[in-house]
């Protein structure tokens, strides 16, 4: 199978890490076909594992390796396609859309505090098929009182979010 990881929280804060040293702890780890999709942390691989296994096992390394705590969230490549078939907003030069990939049920958690926000004027969020999806004006991304809360301690190992532009070079990755 192939998959995507989403490593939270690379070359952010003081995360600096290089991706090929990322993909050499990936084939440390039994991962094969690995490469990476910009700096971001997107790490697409081959395993017969399955996607629990590989993101405890993927976590341990990248944790042992780089010694800090690593959080990832791993998609097949099916999965990759349907987050971008999926997407509800229309494109448009003006905002940046993202797609949220984290644990089961924190999409309703983002839905709530996104509703409890104050928000940019074309500023919108939806869930579809358990992904949550967030369009914000370009500019406002780390300035919107939602994009605030992205980076409460109490969620850094629930979620993390790519952009668009983002899922559509990683699927042509795999």
């Amino acid at each position: 199978m192939r998959y995507c990881a989403f490593l939270r929280g690379v070359n952010v804060k003081g995360t600096n890490m290089k991706m090929a040293e990322v993909c050499r702890v990936f084939e440390d780890a039994g991962m094969k076909e690995v490469s990476s999709v910009l700096a971001s942390g997107n790490i697409v691989f081959s395993s017969d594992q399955k996607p629990d296994a590989l993101k405890k096992i993927l976590e341990d390394a990248m944790s042992g390796h780089f010694s800090y705590e690593a959080f990832l969230f791993v998609k097949s490549q099916e999965e990759v396609q349907t987050c971008l078939d999926n997407n509800p907003f229309e494109k448009d030069g003006d905002l940046h859309s993202y797609i949220f990939v984290g644990n089961s049920g924190i999409e309703e958690t983002l839905m709530q505090e996104f509703e409890n926000t104050s928000k940019a004027n074309r500023e919108a969020a939806k869930i579809v098929d358990h992904t949550f999806y967030w369009q914000v004006p370009k500019g406002n991304t780390l300035e919107s009182s939602f994009g605030k809360i992205l980076g409460r301690k109490n969620l850094k190992d629930q979620f993390t979010s790519r952009n668009i532009n983002t899922f559509e070079k990683i699927l042509k990755k795999f």
